[in-house]
């Protein structure tokens, strides 16, 4: 039985739902719900059992002290409501929480059954990958759906993937058996700088919900944090030329695959964006990250306590990689076409 108690009637709402664990490559998109939750001042009106779905020997609960009082807050996930104001209203709901150790099915089910009590319309689960991609370049973000028509209408890429997959994955099709419109949002990560926070690919995702969604988020901080982080990356590149020269590579294999997009319109497209992010009107967990192929993966840190570990020898730029959504080859470096775990944690 679901108890939804002081969760007032909501006005076209969307279920946007973030899982750290391996599909969430440098943290970018649990921490892109958190920043909605914090930038819309979301309340958490419920929250699973921590019990029926989470290990804690995996996932340990952590004790903290409040005013002389010892507490645990146990591993679980959460949901919360937040109103996005303007001419044209709209509720998020918002989940946020850890891949669960087990029940996955369950898990998904308890989810399913939250959004149907709130009369949630779409499901977007966010998700991040390491890939071939370099940090220097816009962060590739992937969206795809199970559904061939919502594929049409929202101008998405119907995912063909066969392969290892993560809760993103299993609650995107758990949507779909349900008849339950669902959309799965996946940015690439530099596999060579995996570390969390990364400001740009959560950035990133936020921008292509807003786009999805049809509704401005403001992104407070992060454009200052985002630039700080790429400063921050090339200095580490510069003091290591076999580094430089990697990022070279890659960015010049992703120069050449990206050249026929660099048509009239998707320029417009990208002006479009431009303005109406700035309120103008146009003129018209333990274990790696999910991988472009589904394998879990190391990060390729340049700096570790036992010392530093170069980045692999990279493909030749005409070289086709398989993308762990898709099940298609497509430019390496690249979310597959359904962003489901490639390369995440």
């Amino acid at each position: 039985m679901i108890e939804l108690e002081g969760v007032p009637e909501l006005i076209d709402p969307v279920m946007v739902a973030a899982f750290e664990g391996w599909n969430d490559a440098g943290d970018a998109a649990s921490t892109a719900v958190a920043h909605l939750e914090r930038e819309w001042k979301g309340e958490v009106f419920a929250a699973l059992d921590a019990e029926d779905y989470y290990d804690f020997q995996v996932n340990r609960p952590t004790v903290w002290m409040d005013a002389g009082v010892r507490k645990i807050t146990w591993p679980t996930t959460r949901l919360s409501v937040v109103r996005v104001g303007g001419a044209k209203p709209r509720d998020l709901v918002l989940v946020r929480g850890i891949e669960p150790s087990m029940r996955w099915r369950s898990f998904c089910n308890e989810l399913l059954g939250f959004a149907h009590e709130l009369g949630v319309e779409l499901v977007v689960v966010l998700g991040a990958l390491l890939g071939d991609t370099p940090h220097t370049r816009p962060v590739p973000v992937s969206g795809v759906t199970s559904d061939p028509d919502l594929a049409q209408r929202m101008d998405l890429e119907e995912t063909k993937y066969e392969g290892p997959t993560g809760i993103v994955g299993v609650l995107q099709e758990a949507c779909t058996h349900a008849g339950v419109p669902a959309v799965s949002l996946w940015a690439a990560v530099p596999h060579y700088v995996s570390q969390p926070p990364n400001p740009k690919a959560t950035m990133a995702l936020l921008n292509r919900l807003e786009d999805l969604l049809d509704l401005r988020i403001p992104l407070g901080e992060l454009p200052e944090d985002a630039r700080a982080w790429q400063v921050g990356v090339d200095q580490l590149a510069a003091e290591d030329s076999e580094v430089a020269e990697y990022v070279q590579t890659l960015e010049e294999a992703r120069d050449t695959a990206e050249l026929p997009e660099a048509s009239g319109e998707a320029i417009a497209r990208e002006f479009e964006r431009y303005l109406r992010r700035r309120d103008v009107s146009p003129p018209g967990s333990p274990g790696g990250h999910a991988t472009a192929d589904g394998s879990d993966s190391a990060s390729y840190l340049r700096d570790n306590p036992g010392g530093r570990t170069r980045p692999p020898r990279a493909p030749k730029p005409d070289t086709p990689g398989t993308t762990e959504n898709s099940g298609e080859t497509g430019d390496s470096g690249d979310p597959g076409p359904d962003g489901e775990d490639t390369s995440e944690d």
